[in-house]
């Protein structure tokens, strides 16, 4: 029997994740009496996708090994992926290239456009949330970025541990859990590298939350946000949270809120006044190389 590679073992734990969460009625399946799993059976899965139950078993024990594009295309329609969850599955089943992880560097064209997006909140962010640099706007939307270490300048970590940061968000429920599971998403893109393999690790030895909604193995896209903050300055913020690429194949992206109405964006200027005498922007010392003084 093919032995469980480590990447393999993901992808099944994550196929039944989803399996798990599919009910016979969604897909049209009749049922009678008592069932004893949640959501599908594997046989019903594998007769669905129009495979072998003992290679879809398999592929949950991660010991499938070649498993086509086709394959997890009719497994993903079969759970009822969303376009994130399949290209997670891809990626998980090795038909996607791994991304290294970006280089921790500002390059001087970057640093102007967060002076020009003033007074709106901007950062240039990697897709494990860290914060490479950000305009005054988002260093002190919630509390001075730049007094905290550069390793805990991560949006993914302070959001989870910071009680400032943590305390600034209005919907808990919404917000952490689509962190979590953008996390999971970009994650299985970046596998083999050590600074992700330390931000996991390090969430989900300090946060309770974070550990539960990774063992979830929920994923997100990148898509648009409305979100809705409480910022200790200025007070209630409905903002679209937006991420820009900057480099796609690397995970480089600019950040962006912009406010959804009339009172938030009076608030983003008066932020923008009461901190107008701060740098336009501010970087971590590590990612100045490229920037001119």
């Amino acid at each position: 029997m093919p032995q469980a590679d480590p990447q393999l073992r993901e992808l099944g734990t994550f196929l039944r994740a989803r399996r798990e969460r599919v009910t016979p009625a969604v897909i049209g399946l009749a049922t009678s009496g008592r069932r004893r799993t949640p959501g599908l059976r594997r046989e019903e899965v594998a007769q669905l996708a129009g495979v072998g139950i003992t290679w879809y078993t398999w592929l949950e024990q991660g010991r499938a090994s070649g498993v086509s594009d086709q394959v997890i295309g009719a497994v993903a329609r079969v759970l009822r992926m969303t376009d994130a969850e399949k290209h997670h599955a891809l990626v998980l089943a090795g038909h996607a290239p791994a991304k290294h992880a970006p280089p921790m560097t500002l390059q001087p064209a970057h640093a102007a456009i967060l002076e020009q997006m003033l007074p709106f909140p901007a950062a240039v962010q990697t897709d494990g949330y860290e914060i490479v640099a950000s305009n005054r706007a988002y260093r002190f939307v919630f509390d001075d970025l730049d007094r905290y270490a550069p390793d805990d300048r991560n949006c993914a970590w302070l959001m989870f541990t910071d009680p400032v940061w943590r305390g600034s968000i209005v919907d808990e429920s919404l917000v952490l859990p689509d962190i979590a599971a953008r996390l999971r998403a970009h994650q299985a893109e970046h596998r083999d590298e050590p600074r992700w393999t330390r931000l996991i690790e390090r969430l989900v030895e300090h946060s309770d939350d974070f550990r539960r909604l990774w063992e979830s193995y929920d994923v997100a896209d990148e898509r648009p946000r409305l979100r809705r903050y409480r910022s200790p300055r200025v007070g209630a913020l409905n903002v679209h949270f937006q991420s820009l690429w900057l480099d796609q194949s690397s995970g480089s992206r600019m950040i962006v809120m912009s406010p959804a109405d009339a009172a938030t964006r009076e608030r983003l200027e008066r932020l923008s006044s009461l901190v107008a005498s701060a740098p336009a922007w501010t970087a971590r010392e590590d990612a100045l190389a490229d920037v001119a003084s």
